[in-house]
């Protein structure tokens, strides 16, 4: 059974920092584009950031560049998304997901095959 399995999130404090971990099980996902998207309350999925297989392209939403830091370790199955500078709007419900027909990165929910089950981030003002 494929699983992708989030955890890492919380309450912090605005300006501080929570790293999110994604491992992946049931199938290697060495060739796959690993993404990071987050749903707040009443709004629709949101693309955050993505990483290619080898890990040498990534890609953000513009609200996030330069505060957050997208990861991947093969040899764990395993995707990280390093939250700095953490703002009350990024808020949300955080998911991981995972691309099997796109090796070089991609916004598009919709190429995304498998889902977690996400985790919560509750910044504070």
């Amino acid at each position: 059974q494929v699983q992708l399995v989030e955890s890492g999130g919380g309450l912090v404090q605005a300006g501080g920092s929570l790293r999110l971990s994604c491992a992946a099980s049931g199938r290697t996902f060495i060739t796959d584009t690993m993404g990071w998207f987050r749903q707040a309350p009443g709004l629709e999925h949101e693309f955050v950031a993505s990483i290619s297989w080898n890990g040498g392209s990534t890609g953000y939403t513009d609200s996030v560049k330069g505060r957050f830091t997208i990861s991947r370790d093969n040899a764990k199955n395993t995707v990280y998304l390093q939250m700095n500078s953490l703002k009350p709007e990024d808020t949300a419900v955080y998911y991981c997901a995972a691309s099997t027909s796109t090796r070089w990165g991609t916004s598009l929910r919709d190429r995304y095959d498998y889902w977690g089950q996400g985790t919560q981030v509750t910044v504070s003002s």
